[in-house]
């Protein structure tokens, strides 16, 4: 009787301490910047997933889904690369085993929902209220994806309104679409707050498009970098962001990296090829734009950094490094290409190729923005 009672005993213990190790490895995160109080929101939470029951997995296209922990394919930096005079990221720190999920709310969920349906359509471009300011290319392809560096910049804007500038890969066929954007994003009602957020944006085989994790689909890998989450308020200096969508040669899937000057790039995540009925080879068309979808009221938020592009470019919104996945799965550089100007109203928005000097290490491949107002149209 005695055995039996330690043995039991041993047995408690034991599941005790097995719980405490698990809770331990549940941790949360809140996002606070002291220095940001004006900004902060205190409903920012990350949660540490398991990465093998992260929400996404529940998605039906993804039942049987195997995780690649890596791409197949090698980071590829250009070899000339700017540099970022500060850091622009956010880190999580999640435990080995888990990686940082946002954590949704009611009301970020049907914010979502409601914004997923007036996200601008780079394939369509039938998305009301929307302007755009860019470049594109889309007769030499197919194509495997893209990079790009971006300046980044913080807006004073309604929360009926958005502004946001990304890069994309998508294709359509038969009225549909399938496509893939990430870069940043200003969004009061979204976010519930006036940051500038990284983010990413999707739209497959069920016609519905999605922000970051809100719904079952994208992967996350990365243990320390969300998709999505608010850039550190600037202090001084330049903020920028390189993002890169490309798709792995042996998965079919399309990761996001965060290419990075002299650091290790950041392997974020992908978008599984189960997810899409159009885009699981390659796509059609890539690009990198300025958004911004206009209140109700037909009034335009600003572009960019808000003004129109001038002459001094380091004072504009600038886009530079562009590069293209090509047939074989090489980044080759955008002048390689024949890039389509998008530029849908120059009255309250500008676009301009960057100066080209001779002797320059590398240049603004174009500018752009504006300050919007209540005379864009819709």
């Amino acid at each position: 009787m005695n055995l039996f009672f330690k043995l039991v005993t041993f047995i408690f213990l034991v599941s005790v301490v097995q719980s405490i190790e698990s809770d331990r490895n549940v941790k949360s995160f809140k996002v606070d910047e002291k220095n940001n109080k004006k900004y902060l929101n205190e409903k920012i939470i990350y949660d540490c997933v398991d990465i093998y029951k992260q929400p996404s997995l529940s998605h039906p296209l993804l039942k049987n889904h195997k995780i690649q922990m890596e791409p197949s394919f090698s980071s590829w930096k250009p070899k000339r690369q700017t540099k970022n005079k500060i850091e622009n990221r956010i880190s999580i720190n999640c435990p080995n085993g888990t990686v940082p999920i946002l954590r949704n709310t009611k009301e970020y969920i049907a914010n979502a929902k409601y914004w997923a349906e007036k996200h601008f359509n780079p394939l369509t471009e039938d998305s009301p209220g929307t302007h755009i300011a860019g470049v594109r290319s889309q007769h030499e392809g197919p194509y495997h994806g893209l990079a790009a560096w971006m300046s980044v910049h913080d807006l004073n804007i309604s929360r009926d309104q958005a502004s946001y500038a990304n890069i994309y890969v998508g294709s359509g066929y038969n009225k549909k679409t399938n496509f893939i954007q990430t870069g940043w994003m200003v969004n009061p009602s979204l976010f519930d707050d006036g940051r500038t957020w990284s983010y990413g944006f999707w739209k497959g085989a069920n016609g519905a498009g999605c922000y970051n994790t809100i719904c079952p689909g994208f992967i996350q890998v990365s243990t320390t970098d969300p998709l999505s989450v608010p850039f550190p308020y600037p202090r001084k200096g330049d903020r920028a962001v390189n993002p890169s969508i490309s798709q792995d040669y042996a998965t079919g899937h399309w990761w996001t990296i965060l290419v990075r000057a002299t650091k290790k790039d950041i392997k974020i995540g992908y978008w599984p090829k189960e997810l899409f009925d159009i885009i699981g080879r390659s796509v059609d068309m890539v690009g990198v734009t300025g958004v911004v979808q206009a209140s109700p009221s037909g009034i335009s938020p600003p572009m960019g950094n808000g003004h129109l592009p001038t002459q001094k470019e380091d004072e504009s919104a600038r886009v530079k490094n562009l590069l293209i996945v090509d047939t074989k799965y090489n980044f080759m550089p955008s002048r390689n290409y024949k890039l389509e100007k998008l530029l849908d109203n120059n009255k309250c928005y500008g676009l301009k190729d960057g100066k080209k000097p001779i002797f320059a290490k590398e240049y603004n491949l174009f500018t752009y923005g504006g300050p919007g107002g209540d005379s864009c149209g819709i």
